[in-house]
């Protein structure tokens, strides 16, 4: 399988000359996302945490529910790029025979290809109530991904998607090329360590467009803290999905955009109906 990052030879051009020398790039490879013989997604992305890759995609979009009902993967490598081969339990494959939907994604899009405008704009699932976050517990968990990411630190070419709770800290980080990747990347992490997103928030590095938030919605979480700017359309979906978004989170500040109850001038824990044993 090929690294993460390549370095290349380029030439600069800085104070007024001309210098040979290298740099460190990403890799963006093919991957293939295959459900029981079926091609069912194609997306460009960095071959690193494919095993995440797989279970992350797979129920951010809709394909399962839990990882539970993937029986098998296997990552395939060849010269051309890389098969996720998974093959599902009967009743959810059926399900997804009946929901075709197709994607050829360049790195960066998450909705080409799909076969309805219902599609781009399908309804979230709502997220449960989770716990209440001090703007101290926004303002930990920004600083704690500067650090984190390795692969970005290298080439300044990649997004990143992390999740943070106030008795763990940084609990999870990963990288890629893609910012829907990315976040797919870290869904997968999460359901194979059997953590519960209830009790902690998503952050990203990326501006927040809306398949960023429906995503989020699947994998339950219901805080997401970004770097960068919402879109409209973004902010419609969290407070549709009762998620809490707030973007333009800096080290001076940030600003919530929807359902700003969960943050308050003191952390709150969770309700009893979301306590995680």
């Amino acid at each position: 399988m090929a690294p993460a990052v390549h370095r290349v030879g380029r030439t600069v051009w800085r104070d007024g000359d001309f210098r040979d020398g290298e740099r460190a790039v990403p890799e963006e490879t093919a991957i293939a996302f295959t459900y029981n013989g079926t091609t069912h997604a194609v997306m460009m992305a960095t071959p690193r945490d494919l095993t995440d890759f797989a279970f992350g995609f797979s129920i951010t979009e809709g394909v399962v529910s839990s990882v539970e009902e993937i029986e098998s993967l296997d990552v395939v490598d060849s010269a051309f790029g890389v098969e996720l081969r998974m093959w599902l339990a009967a009743p959810r494959q059926a399900a997804l025979s009946a929901r075709r939907r197709h994607l050829a994604g360049p790195t960066g899009c998450g909705l080409c290809g799909i076969e309805s405008l219902n599609e781009a704009c399908r309804t979230p699932p709502a997220v449960p109530a989770g716990a209440g976050f001090a703007p101290q517990d926004i303002m930990e968990a920004v600083d704690s991904i500067a650090t984190a990411q390795p692969l970005n630190r290298e080439t300044r070419a990649m997004h990143g998607a992390a999740f943070w709770q106030p008795s763990r800290g940084l609990v999870a980080m990963r990288e890629d090329v893609g910012r829907h990747n990315a976040l797919d990347k870290l869904a997968g992490a999460l359901a194979r360590g059997t953590i519960s997103p209830r009790g902690g928030m998503v952050l990203l590095t990326s501006r927040v467009s809306v398949e960023m938030v429906q995503k989020t919605a699947f994998i339950g979480v219901p805080v997401i803290i970004a770097i960068s700017a919402p879109t409209a359309l973004a902010v419609r979906t969290a407070e549709c999905a009762g998620i809490t978004l707030v973007a333009i989170a800096r080290s001076d500040g940030f600003e919530i955009f929807s359902h700003p109850h969960r943050i308050t001038r003191e952390r709150s824990p969770m309700s009893p109906e979301t306590h995680v044993a």
